[in-house]
């Protein structure tokens, strides 16, 4: 049954997910059936579990173990079961060219597991070529929720992701490499009433910090995600409008005062994450203004990235790279306008990283923990587990509610190693990157942070 979270006491210290990281389990093959365990099964197309909804077999967004989610894979004869976890006796299997659950004693219940490749899966009816599938994307829609059974294809490619997938410890400091490091990341960052206004009155009663950039940055948070709006003065950091702000911070106000940060701390690195509402050339002129950026902007899409991986923090330290950007902007736009972004170095995120839904719910209440993609719709299918040949997206975790309420952000905050890993890091086959909360100052997020860097994932 649905518990809301508001009313759970923290389920696991950051000692405990430390720990439960690092066990070490069974290895096996790239192209070998996975072991038993208990799995989810997920869309290698939309990032999407297979779930028990009543006895029809639907994809439904990750939830960890409250949406009858969770199989546990065992061999059978010649084939396997797959049988609910919150439902003995009941296993995935088939009625026809649907996906139900049914009697684990059943033959419809027998699936044949054949590798992919690249972890992925299908899951066939035996004797028959049918497999399990999603259904085709209709126009204008997303993929429908009920699966099926039938012919192959991309759709019919499964991961067997395990519940609690075990971890590798950390590397020595100067081999991890950016992916295997988590940051901690304020959302709203300039939101903060200290360093200048940044929505309406009213608005403005409720920050999403409390402390100016400068405090963050010697804190320790190494992701600051910032929204910019035009006005006459060029880059302007506001919430949803500058209309009736008084004193808003010029972005490049902001960004200055991490480019002194890090011309001071040579071993640091920095992430920003521009929610972006200005023209491509009125960013680049507000770059310009920046003292030193240029010489410490780092440039993924000119170092090999997609082919050979994430470099080494080490790596990035002895080159000087310590600051990346990211636009949420839309490149075919920038094309249409006639300059892209990535032209003096402000990276699109989405070709860049995964990033799931923005918002756990309201400012007060129960909250939504389930991890899905933020770029899913009927439009774009990035799901939180894409990946490509010797590249690894990373991946931007959000932790946070529609409005910033104090004591809401220090309860969801002190959990967020547990939602870390039990729903998102499974939900996209990866460790999060970036831990975006907001108050970061509650509820010691930066625990999660430390227990994140204890180990890598897979």
């Amino acid at each position: 049954m649905r518990t809301p979270h508001a009313l759970l006491a923290t389920a696991v210290t950051a000692a405990a997910l430390a720990a439960a990281a690092v066990t070490p389990a069974p290895a096996a093959g790239a192209d070998a059936v996975p072991p038993p365990g208990t799995y989810y099964v997920q869309s290698a197309v939309t990032g999407l579990n297979a779930a028990d909804a009543s006895g029809t077999v639907e994809q439904h967004r990750p939830r960890g173990d409250e949406d009858r989610q969770q199989w546990t894979l065992r061999p059978d004869g010649a084939g396997h079961l797959l049988e609910n976890t919150d439902a003995p006796g009941t296993c995935l299997g088939h009625a026809g060219d649907q996906a139900r659950t049914v009697s684990c004693g059943s033959a419809e219940a027998r699936w044949q597991l054949t590798p992919l490749g690249a972890d992925r899966y299908a899951l066939a009816d035996p004797g028959t070529g049918r497999r399990l599938t999603v259904a085709p994307k209709p126009a204008g829609a997303t993929h429908p929720a009920p699966l099926a059974v039938g012919s192959g294809g991309d759709l019919a490619a499964w991961y067997l992701t395990p519940v609690d997938a075990p971890g590798s410890p950390m590397p020595p400091r100067d081999r991890r490499t950016l992916d295997q490091v988590t940051f901690l990341t304020a959302h709203n960052a300039y939101a903060n009433g200290v360093d200048g206004g940044f929505a309406p009155p009213f608005v403005d009663l409720f920050p999403n910090q409390s402390r100016g950039i400068e405090q963050q940055l010697r804190d320790g948070v190494r992701g600051f995600m910032l929204d910019i709006h035009q006005t006459p003065d060029g880059a302007i950091l506001c919430h949803n409008s500058c209309t009736l702000v008084r004193r808003p911070v010029a972005l490049w106000v902001d960004l200055q005062r991490i480019v002194d940060f890090l011309r001071a701390h040579p071993d640091e690195f920095v992430t920003v994450f521009l929610e972006d509402y200005v023209d491509p050339g009125v960013l680049r002129a507000e770059l310009d203004r920046v003292q030193g950026l240029s010489d410490m902007l780092y440039r993924p899409d000119r170092t090999g990235v997609r082919e050979n991986g994430w470099p080494s923090m080490s790596e990035l330290a002895a080159a000087g790279h310590q600051l990346l950007i990211f636009t949420d902007h839309s490149k075919d736009a920038d094309r249409s306008a006639g300059l892209t972004r990535d032209t003096f170095g402000v990276m699109y995120q989405r070709e860049w990283t995964v990033e799931n839904h923005w918002s756990m719910g309201p400012g007060i209440g129960s909250s939504d923990w389930s991890c899905y993609s933020r770029w899913y719709d009927a439009n774009t299918t990035i799901p939180l587990t894409r990946t490509e040949p010797g590249f690894r997206p990373l991946f931007v975790m959000n932790h946070f509610r529609d409005a910033a309420v104090s004591s809401t952000a220090a309860t969801d905050n002190a959990k967020l190693a547990d939602r870390a890993r039990r729903f998102c890091q499974p939900a996209a086959r990866k460790k999060p990157t970036y831990l975006a909360v907001d108050r970061y100052d509650l509820g010691s997020p930066a625990a999660a942070v430390d227990a994140l860097n204890s180990y890598t994932y897979p």
